[in-house]
């Protein structure tokens, strides 16, 4: 991931005329062309790019978008990507008071930003099996994208999430099968609703996909391991951590 810490040590212009051009120098200036409100705290942003043409992107790489400067981004992961058009869609969840919630919040049509990317993230693009997706709101993004790779319309798929009606929405506009949504609870005894589900899973030989709450991630991660599942068939991706900023 690129930070400020990647440039901090190189001699520079002034800070402003640097920054323009690192945007220029590393990013693809684009326009939001679409904005849709699914559900509360819900997005989908369709964003163009002549960069963004004959580009290849696979299901699960991911985008950073700055916000204002090209030492501040926040990353997305696309759920389809058109190299033809040089389109782009991702769907953003505004789930705290970051810089990357409030513009997923604010941005409209006709908005300008930069985007880094597509770049690695997560490594699905060797998954020939059956594969299962545990998450939470961040990651309904990459179990749609995943979902359109193959030929089974219905991704198994386990979130938790702050509001299983907001969720239902999503996945309904979304026309995603296969999910079960878990409300959270205080006491973490949603995961324990979860993990209930895993062992069916575990047994069909799936390969399980991790992202979303590191926290989550981590336990979901021992109880797999304790069900035999062994750790080829585990990829794994923290995107947030309460207080944590740099994740993806």
């Amino acid at each position: 991931m690129t930070t400020a810490s990647d440039f901090s040590n190189r001699s520079s212009p002034p800070p402003g005329r640097f920054n323009r051009a690192l945007l220029r120098l590393f990013m693809k200036h684009a326009q939001v062309t679409d904005v849709e409100t699914i559900a509360e705290g819900f997005r989908l942003i369709t964003l163009e790019s002549p960069g963004f043409k004959g580009l290849d992107w696979i299901a699960g790489q991911k985008v950073q978008i700055s916000m204002g400067s090209a030492f501040v981004a926040r990353t997305f992961t696309p759920i389809e990507w058109d190299a033809r058009a040089g389109q782009t869609r991702i769907l953003g969840y505004a789930h705290g008071s970051g810089p990357g919630s409030a513009w997923v919040e604010a941005t409209t049509r006709g908005d300008e930003c930069d985007v880094f990317g597509p770049r690695a993230s997560l490594n699905v693009g060797s998954i020939a099996d059956r594969c299962v997706v545990l998450g939470d709101e961040t990651s309904i993004g990459l179990a749609y994208a995943l979902s359109r790779q193959g030929p089974e319309s219905q991704l198994p798929s386990l979130f938790e999430v702050n509001s299983v009606t907001s969720a239902h929405e999503v996945l309904a506009r979304l026309d995603l099968n296969g999910a079960e949504l878990f409300e959270r609870a205080q006491n973490g005894t949603h995961l324990e609703d979860i993990e209930r589900r895993l062992p069916v899973l575990a047994a069909g030989g799936a390969t399980f996909v991790l992202t979303g709450k590191a926290s989550s991630i981590q336990r979901l991660r021992r109880t797999l391991s304790a069900l035999g599942v062994p750790a080829s068939r585990l990829v794994a991706k923290p995107y947030w951590a309460p207080g944590k900023t740099g994740l993806d």
